[in-house]
């Protein structure tokens, strides 16, 4: 079945997201620990986890006949004492997280490495953070503790999702078409396939759930099937990866009319990419904006005071 058939439907059936903060957590150390004192404890762990394991990367190079495509992580120990560790493959960004990312007080920036495994590149485009797309995932800890998985494609908004899992996604290629197997169920071809290893400030930090301690390192295996190119969450008009105004990676922290939201009680903030009139003067996005007929955006300023008018309340 192509894609260009079932897409749009798939969108609109939901977008379910796994991986979210929760806000009703009751696992949470408060004071929460220093910042720079967990990082480098996380990132120790995470080393010594990429030296001494490897993955079945022989399988993916030469894939057996009925080979699932699935990623197996093992110890380098034994008959596997010669295998190419995760070190010697995984990729990795640096991540600034600044002591308000995580509601922090009193304590520096850092940099985090977020680790990602490209173990069968895609052929489609990659999805942005401010994306919705349609994948399969499994999370665990390092030691392999399962706490979070589907094992059917699901759509997920990424926005929705913690921080290292969205920007981790955003490395994967997806696939191309969806295609009906004859026992019924449904497959991407061409997927992208592989790994994101993070460390707590990526993810849920002084707060766990479950089996996840406060202060986790986080690992996701990821089937990356399809995504949805500029999508457009609040149907504002724009694309809510542009959304993104100081264009941290955090879609949450951009909300043009807070101060105004801040004196309704109770207060109900809503960032700009779940908002259909960003600056709160009454008149929608949509209609501050020109979009062209090649799909691109025009974004007048007609008081000229350099603040375009959906964001500028003195406009309509």
């Amino acid at each position: 079945m192509k894609l260009n058939k079932v897409i749009v439907m798939m969108v609109f059936i939901g977008l379910a997201w796994s991986c979210k903060k929760d806000d009703e957590n009751p696992l949470v150390e408060i004071p929460p620990r220093p910042l720079g004192e967990v990082s480098v404890e996380n990132e120790a762990d995470i080393q010594a986890f990429l030296k001494s394991h490897f993955y079945n990367y022989e399988e993916f190079a030469n894939p057996p006949a009925d080979f699932n495509f699935k990623i197996k992580i093992d110890t380098l120990a034994g008959d596997n004492a010669d295998k190419i560790p995760l070190s010697e493959q995984i990729l990795s960004e640096k991540i600034k997280i600044s002591p308000s990312d995580l509601d922090l007080e009193d304590q520096a920036s850092t940099e985090q490495n977020l680790y990602y495994l490209i173990a069968r590149d895609g052929v489609g485009g990659p999805p942005t953070v401010g994306d919705s797309t349609f994948l399969k995932y499994e999370g665990s800890l390092l030691d392999g503790t399962l706490f979070d998985g589907n094992s059917s494609y699901t759509w997920q908004y990424l926005p929705f999702t913690i921080r290292g899992y969205a920007q981790g996604i955003s490395h994967f290629k997806t696939g191309d078409d969806i295609v009906v197997n004859n026992d019924g169920t449904t497959s991407i071809s061409n997927s992208g396939i592989g790994l994101i290893i993070m460390p707590s400030a990526l993810g849920y930090y002084n707060t766990g759930t479950g089996v996840i301690a406060p202060y986790s390192n986080l690992m996701f295996q990821i089937d990356a099937g399809l995504y949805v190119k500029n999508t457009d969450y609040d149907q504002d008009g724009i694309p809510s990866i542009l959304e993104d105004l100081n264009k941290d990676g955090i879609l949450s922290n951009d909300n043009t009319d807070a101060e105004a939201e801040k004196s309704v009680y109770p207060p109900t903030y809503v960032p700009n990419h779940l908002d259909r009139d960003d600056d709160g003067d009454g008149t929608p996005t949509r209609d501050e904006i020109i979009i062209n007929p090649d799909g691109t955006i025009t974004f007048p300023d007609s008081n000229g005071n350099g603040i375009p008018d959906y964001l500028d309340k003195e406009t309509k």
